[in-house]
Parts: structure tokens; sequence; C-alpha cells
């Protein structure tokens, strides 16, 4: 019997993309549509789901350097970093960031996304062993696939399944990588023993600290540096420049040699176009605000640690916050739709995280402290969740 040719039906144009209506009905059925809901320049709501936790986005200290910038660099990087896209600004940002959170070097990448692709693909490969926290940041899951390492997901906050997976991996070189706070209940991760683990197998930590920058540590260093890990020969951190200091881009931290092997390897940095020098000058400006002001951070946690104590006492299962991030459990993906909506309406702005975002399927309301909210803020947020609550979230 002869084989089957190859199909000989040829699709029309028209009907090429026809399987993406099927898909669109699959996640509407599972409550999973994403709508784009653009806002204007004026704050009409209180925002509780940004992440500008130290309220500098609108700081006239910093939107004024990065107007200058712009004026005076032009609106774009102009190139990759290799080529035309590295500026003094872009220097001397990766020199204070190294300087302030203590670590030899820095290198910045155009998004935190592109930062911790390029950590995770460099640092690992081919020959290489990846062991990590199940509930890690999306980029760094795509670092994983893109990685072409062996990769073991292991329980959530656990340094004894690291280090089961360590001890029986296959591969000789091995890195551990996780959030420091995680993004979905604000939980911090044990680095401290993780790094005790990485140690006793030869591993290397790669720590995430997008959520830890400008809101832990002394001065609002990090976690990394909270745990007393900066700096040290087998650490390396990733962070972002859109969180706390209110900008945009990512970085990577570490080792000298860490760094010069990212600029020489790593993909998502080589082939892609410059930080805008705008957002450099406008991270940099933010970061000498943190560093004069270091009493910001202990804002941020103060106003989280309200509304999660304020939340709970009203019913609500609410995440015990070691960062800014507070989580509110919802009874499902429709019901943390709507109770979101109906807040907006009410003029308080927060975020709903659903599958497949959230890997435990438990669908949530996701709040975020700021270091300029007052306390009547506080208050109005907590009667506007408590009012706006579907039946099943208490």
């Amino acid at each position: 019997m002869n084989a089957p040719g190859p199909a000989t039906t040829v699709t029309p144009p028209e009907q090429v993309f026809d399987w993406l209506d099927a898909e669109a009905d699959r996640r509407a059925e599972a409550g999973l549509v994403r709508r784009l809901r653009p806002r204007g320049p004026e704050a009409r709501e209180l925002d509780l789901a940004g992440n500008d936790y130290l309220g500098l986005a609108r700081d006239k200290r910093v939107a004024g350097a990065a107007a200058a910038a712009a004026l005076r660099w032009g609106a774009g990087s102009t190139g990759s970093r290799l080529v035309t896209g590295s500026t003094e600004l872009h220097a001397e940002l990766e020199h204070q960031l190294a300087r302030f959170c203590g670590t030899q070097a820095a290198l910045v990448f155009s998004s935190g996304f592109t930062a911790n692709l390029g950590a995770v693909t460099t640092l690992s490969g081919a020959e290489s062993a990846i062991v990590t926290d199940k509930y890690i940041h999306a980029s760094l899951i795509e670092g994983c696939r893109l990685s072409r390492a062996d990769v073991a997901a292991v329980a959530h906050r656990d340094p004894a399944a690291v280090a089961h997976a360590l001890a029986t991996r296959r591969k000789r070189r091995a890195l551990v990588v996780t959030d420091s706070v995680f993004s979905v209940d604000g939980d911090l991760a044990p680095l401290g023993e993780l790094s005790r683990v990485c140690r006793e197998h030869g591993a290397a930590l790669l720590v995430d600290d997008a959520h830890g920058l400008g809101v832990l540590g002394a001065g609002g260093r990090g976690a990394v540096h909270e745990a007393g890990l900066s700096g040290e020969p087998d650490v390396v951190t990733t962070i972002t420049l859109s969180k706390s200091l209110g900008a945009q881009g990512g970085a990577v931290l570490g080792p000298r040699r860490v760094i010069k092997h990212l600029v020489d390897t790593a993909r998502s940095f080589i082939f892609d176009t410059g930080l805008a020098p705008a957002s450099a000058a406008a991270a940099l400006t933010a970061l000498g605000v943190l560093r004069d002001e270091p009493e910001l951070p202990g804002r941020v946690l103060g106003t989280a640690r309200a509304l999660a104590e304020r939340l709970g006492a009203a019913g609500f299962t609410v995440s015990s916050p070691d960062g800014a991030v507070v989580s509110v459990h919802a009874p499902g993906p429709d019901e943390a739709v709507a109770w979101a909506a109906r807040c907006a309406e009410h003029g308080v702005r927060v975020g709903c995280f659903r599958p497949p975002s959230v890997p435990d399927g438990v669908s949530r309301l996701r709040l975020t402290a700021r270091a300029d909210l007052a306390e009547s803020d506080v208050d109005r947020a907590v009667q506007v969740i408590t009012d706006a609550a579907p039946p099943g979230a208490r």
C-alpha cells in the first residue's frame, strides 16, 4: 500500500486563521478573555493595580529628567546597545545600580522580561540543569523553555525540594531560579536557605528581585541585599526599572564576569534596541530619590500590611504580604473579573489575576501598595472592595 501523500486541499486565504476563532471561543468559555483598557493622562481612579510602588512615575523630578533626556539624546536609543544604543546615561545607570545594590557590575536591558530571558538562557544551556520554584514569573519560564537545559519545577518555597532536584540532576552545571517576592501573593522566597542548598550542590542562584527593589532591604536595596547575598560570587540578580523606579527597562546585576558573558552572548541584549535614553534618565533620577529618601520603602510595607489586615478582618481570604503585593481570593475567574470591574466603577482600580497567570488555579484580586497612599485611601479601597464583593468571596 502506498503511503498517503501530502494534503491536496488548499486552505483559502480567508480561512487560514479560522482556528483562532475556536481558540477565542474556548478562552471565553473559561472566562479568560482579556481586554485592553486605555487610560487617560489624568488619574481618575485610586490605583491599586499598577506597580508604581514608590509613586515616582509621576514625580516631577523623575518625569522632568525623562523629558530633558529626550530633548538632549532623542526619543530613542537608535540601535542595539552594541551598535549605537549605549549612551553615557546607560553607563551611569549601570554604575549606580551596581553601587546601590552592592554588586560588582550591572547591565541594562530594554525590559525586565528581556533581562530575565538573557540571564536564564546565557547562564544555563544544553549542558545545564535548571531548578525553579513552580511559581516563577512568566519571563523566567520563557527563559527556561529557550535554554535547552534540563528543567525541574519544584514545590513553592521549598528548599528541600530544590536540594533533591539538584542531588538527582544529570548535568554537572546547575542554576536555581526563583523570584524574591512572588508577584501573585507577595510572599518572599527563603533566599538564605536556597543559597545554602545551592552551595551544597555546586549550583548558581538567579533571583528575580523585581518586587523587592525599592521595597525590601536597607534603603530599598532589595531582598537579595536584605538576605546578605549581594556581591556573592555565585548569585545573580535581575530587576525591573518599571516598578519602584517608576520608569521602564530591566537590568542584570552580579559578578563582573557574568555581566561580560551576557554582553557577549545574551540574544535579548545583542539583538534588541537599547533602552530609550529618557527611560534611563528617569530610572537614574528615581534611584537618586530612593537613596535620598530611604523612608519610602517603609511606607509601602506599612500600607500593604494595613490593606491585608483590614481586608482579612472583613472576612476575605487575603495573603500575608512580605512586600507591596496583597492578593484577595475570588470564587472563580468570572467572579474575579466582575469584582474588579465593579471596583473600577466605584473609582478603585485593582488587578485581576486568573489562570493561567496564577499557577495554583485560584483567581484573585491583586492589590499593590504605594508609598504615596494616605490612610484615607486605604479606607476607601477597603470599603469599595467589600461593597463590590461577589457571593462566595468570603
